[in-house]
Formats: structure tokens, sequence, C-alpha cells
């Protein structure tokens, strides 16, 4: 599983990813959940958990029902933060130890200037889809004025997934149904990027990556958007897969990975113009989908599948990492000291840092 959608429902999540999305939530559920700060559980930090990020050395979490949780000890200790809204909060990501962004149900983009303390929201999805319409009218394309007054119609009920942040002003910011924003203000202003996009059947966009000006946006149906000149332009890249990708990374050499569904691993080391299955021969992690990634410290890539495991690229072959199963896992995030802190449908944990991966059998 991937990303919560509404309490319960993963959007990302095997087979299910899509209807996942699209019985997320009714406008009526979503749109009062914007205007709700979440509620103070008792013991949040057993929430579904979807992103985390570091900042500085503490750790940020979010997930369900708008929860936002920092650890300054490394995982062990939580606190939970004052989140503005009470929909489900997928990816967070942070530029330093002070400045981030987080996203969520609901078209929400949140953003924080005190490390996670306290958040304010900057984008939602009833003013997302007003945006893209009058981007829409401006340029006098008759179906995507059609697409975007039907966004506007639907109300805030539209998802974004992923984002991820150059510096403190330019970013991006990626969902469901070709929904797609950039800022170059930190996030005071934030523009749609959906003409941009070959994309005309709306398909979910997962995850998105960068290095560089280098950006990688992965979605559903075997969609792959390449972005060379730091997402001012993108082209769609042709892969063998038809199904859904729902992450990807970049790695120092320039190699890109891509996971999804039933466990497909695939790798391009010339920009997209071939691929290699990683599977077949022997290698597999698993049948389950692989449903996050992060990379480590140097520069090692982490997979984490929907049955719980955990994995690791040694050279162009993945290997197991120890340990048991944790659960379906949501979210992965190396730590400075070695360890892995792995995201659940009850919370976080921390892995020991793994000092050897083994051979999947």
């Amino acid at each position: 599983m991937r990303h919560l959608v509404q309490l319960a429902i993963l959007a990302g999540m095997a087979t299910s990813a899509c209807a996942a999305v699209a019985a997320g939530a009714s406008s009526q559920a979503v749109g009062p959940a914007i205007d709700r700060p979440a509620l103070t559980g008792a013991h949040p930090h057993r929430a579904v958990l979807l992103g985390a990020a570091l900042a500085g050395q503490r750790i940020v979490a979010v997930g369900e029902r708008g929860i936002i949780l920092c650890s300054d000890d490394g995982g062990s200790n939580w606190k939970q933060s004052k989140s503005p809204v009470s929909v489900t909060l997928t990816s967070v990501r942070f530029v330093n130890e002070k400045t981030g962004w987080a996203v969520g149900h609901g078209g929400t983009i949140l953003a924080t200037k005190d490390g996670g303390n306290t958040w304010v929201r900057q984008l939602d999805g009833t003013k997302a889809a007003k945006l893209v319409l009058a981007q829409a009218t401006a340029r006098g394309n008759e179906r995507a004025i059609k697409d975007a007054q039907r966004l506007v119609a639907d109300g805030a009920d539209k998802p974004f997934l992923d984002l991820h942040f150059f510096d403190d002003r330019h970013g991006l910011a990626v969902g469901a149904y070709n929904l797609a924003f950039a800022t170059r203000d930190g996030g005071l202003t934030w523009v749609p990027l959906t003409g941009l996009l070959d994309n005309p059947q709306a398909m979910h966009l997962y995850a998105v990556r960068a290095r560089g000006t280098t950006v990688v946006i992965a979605g559903e149906q075997g969609l792959v958007l390449l972005s060379g000149d730091g997402g001012a332009s993108f082209r769609r890249i042709e892969t063998p897969y038809a199904g859904s990708f729902f992450t990807a990374e970049i790695l120092q050499d320039g190699a890109i990975w891509l996971g999804g569904l039933r466990g497909n691993v695939w790798r391009s080391a010339d920009a997209g113009g071939s691929w290699e299955a990683m599977h077949g021969r022997g290698n597999t992690p698993t049948g389950a989908s692989i449903t996050a990634s992060a990379l480590a410290l140097d520069g090692t890539l982490l997979l984490a599948s929907q049955s719980g495991q955990t994995f690791q690229a040694i050279g162009e072959s993945l290997r197991l990492r120890p340990g048991p199963p944790a659960g379906p896992l949501t979210g992965l995030l190396p730590l400075p000291d070695g360890r892995l802190l792995t995201l659940t449908l009850r919370g976080a944990t921390v892995q020991a840092a793994s000092e050897k991966a083994s051979h999947h059998p």
C-alpha cells in the first residue's frame, strides 16, 4: 500500500490503486476536513503513516486524518504537530531543518517554516481546479476547458500523492487524475502543469523524483514522464510494462529505477531509451507490489513491498535486506545513523542498520 484514501483505502495498492483514488472521498466527505484542524489522538504514533522526511536531525512523518508527527530522538518518541487539515496527508519533503512542505487529499499543500511544529495551507483542491480552468481558458483549448470545468464541479476531491523541492523556492507536486503543479516562490503561488504533460487520459501521477535538472514522474498504466530542464518541459517515455508504477528514483549514475504492481522493477541507464526488467533472473524481490522507495545517504537504492519486505540495489541486482516482514509498507526513510525508518498501517518502526543484504531465494 502506498497512499491512504480517506481513512482506510490506499491509492497505489496493488490492483486496486486506480479504484482507490476514485473512491477516495466525495466532496461531501473531504470538503469539511480541509478546513478542520487534525484532532489530537491518544496514540497518534500508531496511525497510518504514508510519508516521512528529515528536517535536520528531526524526523517528520505524515498520514491519515491530517496527522503530522515529529521525533527528535530517531523515532523512539513522537509528538503530534498542529495540522490545519483533517484530510489524509500522503508525502512530506524538507529542504533544510526548518522549511518543508506536505501534500495530501483534497488538493492540499501545506508548508512549515519551523521544522514541522506548525503548518499553513498554501493550496487546496478548489483553488487548484480554478487555476487549471483559468489556464485552459487562456489557451483556448476546448477539451482542456471541459476537463477543467469538471474538475471545478467535482470540488476538492483530488489528492496530491507526491512532491519534490529543488530548493526553498522551486517545487513540484503531483497527484491523481493528472493533478500537477509547480511553484517558483516557495509556494506563495502555484501554477498548473497540466498543459505540459502528455497525459490525455488524465492518468494518476504517483511519484516525482529529481536529480539536478532531470525530473521523472511515474504513474499508472506504465506512464513515465521525463524532464531534462528542471520541470520546465516534459516528454513521455515509452516503457515495456503497462502496469502502474508507484515509485521512482534517479541514482547517482543517472540510472532511473521504477517500481510498481506485482513486484515489477525496471531500470534504464540511458534516460528512458531502453529498459531492463529486474525480474525473471532470480533477483525479483517478490510478486507483491513495490510500494515505496528511498535513497540511503550513500546513494544505495532501497525498495519496500506490500508484503512488508525491504530490498536494496547492489550493482544492477536487488537483494533482500535481513529481517522479518513488517506488514504492508507505505514508506521508507533512511536515518543518519544507518538505521531505516519504515512506515506502516500501524505507525512507524525502525530497523537496525543492515550490514549485508542477501540474495532473494
